[in-house]
């Protein structure tokens, strides 16, 4: 969903979370994450790390930037476009 669009008050499936739309909602359902509280207190990175191994390969970046944010968001940040997470992660863990 559009960051501009997301009401907390109304956060039941995945995707009424921040840039989340049906492929990362089925990403998330895989990593066994059902429904936006299960997102509480996760790290996105920690998550990334958890996709990439059940693939045995690396994902593409922007998926951990939509970790980053639908973590950050869960735990009372914001709503905010995943891209604004690019260069925070490109600091924090350089060469993903």
């Amino acid at each position: 969903m559009n960051p501009s669009r997301v009401r907390r008050d109304r956060l039941k499936e995945l995707t009424d979370l921040p840039n989340v739309g049906p492929r990362i909602a089925s990403t998330l359902f895989r990593l066994g994450i059902d429904r936006p509280a299960d997102l509480r207190g996760r790290d996105g990175f920690e998550m990334y790390q958890a996709l990439c191994e059940l693939d045995a390969r690396r994902h593409d970046p922007c998926v951990l930037d939509v970790f980053i944010s639908i973590t950050r968001f869960m735990n009372g940040e914001a709503p905010r476009s995943w891209w604004s997470f690019t260069a925070e992660r490109k600091q924090a863990y350089p060469g993903i």
